[in-house]
């Protein structure tokens, strides 16, 4: 058994970074860590080759994930008790940060394990 103190706790960015990302646990089959991104921080991060779960525990956000019918990224706001699936290889970013936003995330496998496999 682990306890994972200060999961899902917002914490800013260094300098002029637009989001933080700290690994609280990883074993082969799972990683979990907490992002952050403040208001107006920027979202950069890529497709991921392993599925997620985001828990939002704080601030609020547009999620911009996948592709409507006319190719479109569409977006739903986030807010804290959003638990939001996305699946290995989909497009997504969080945007309109209007509150420092911080998210418990869960990787499965862990994260970057299918891409370091190849």
């Amino acid at each position: 058994m682990k306890i994972i103190s200060d999961a899902g706790r917002f914490t800013p960015p260094a300098g002029q970074d637009g989001n933080h990302w700290i690994e609280h646990l990883r074993v082969a089959d799972l990683s979990a860590g907490t992002y952050s991104v403040p208001r107006g921080g920027l979202d950069d991060q890529e497709p991921h080759t392993e599925d997620e779960i985001y828990v939002v525990t704080a601030g609020r956000a547009v999620l911009r994930a996948g592709r409507d019918g006319d190719g479109e990224v569409s977006g739903t706001p986030v807010g804290p008790g959003s638990v939001i699936y996305v699946a290995a290889g989909e497009e997504h970013r969080f945007t309109d940060v209007t509150e420092d936003l911080a998210a418990f995330v869960l990787f499965a496998p862990a994260e970057g394990a299918r891409s370091q496999a190849g």
